[in-house]
């Protein structure tokens, strides 16, 4: 029997199973809790002058530059996304609150379901240039209450 067409079938088998364990997620590198995260708490205010008052918690690792945690809110078809004020975050590892507050135009949102973005986003220098680098990101349902 040829030598040959055993030893192609045995560096496929070879690369198979090395390519197998390769994909197969390892327990021990799967965090049970992410080291950095953003959330959005589940209610969220709007005063009668249209300022949205968002809050949430985070925590991220530290970063080179400053990182901010900046908000978006919608509730309407097509999404027409409002930002929602920024603020600044301590990345040392532990959780943190954060609140941002902005302004929206009158009768743009109501009291009632609407759709946020919470982004944690570093501004690195990069010689030159400001590269926005996010640590992490987060899509939540909310409802808006009045006050």
């Amino acid at each position: 029997m040829p030598v040959r067409p055993l030893l192609g079938t045995a560096s496929c088998a070879a690369l198979l199973l090395l390519g197998a364990a390769a994909a197969a997620p390892s327990a021990a590198a799967a965090p049970s809790d992410p080291a950095e995260y953003v959330t959005v708490d589940p209610e969220g205010r709007i005063a009668a002058d249209g300022t949205v008052t968002l809050t949430g918690t985070y925590r991220c690792d530290a970063g080179t530059g400053p990182v901010y945690v900046s908000s978006s809110v919608n509730q309407s078809t097509p999404h027409v996304n409002y930002g929602i004020g920024g603020s600044v975050a301590v990345c040392d590892g532990e959780e943190h609150r954060w609140q941002n507050s902005g302004k929206v135009p009158r009768n743009a949102l109501t009291a009632g379901p609407a759709k946020v973005e919470a982004t944690l986003l570093e501004l690195r220098g990069s010689g030159i240039l400001i590269v926005p680098v996010p640590h992490a990101a987060g899509h939540h349902d909310v409802t808006l209450v009045d006050g």
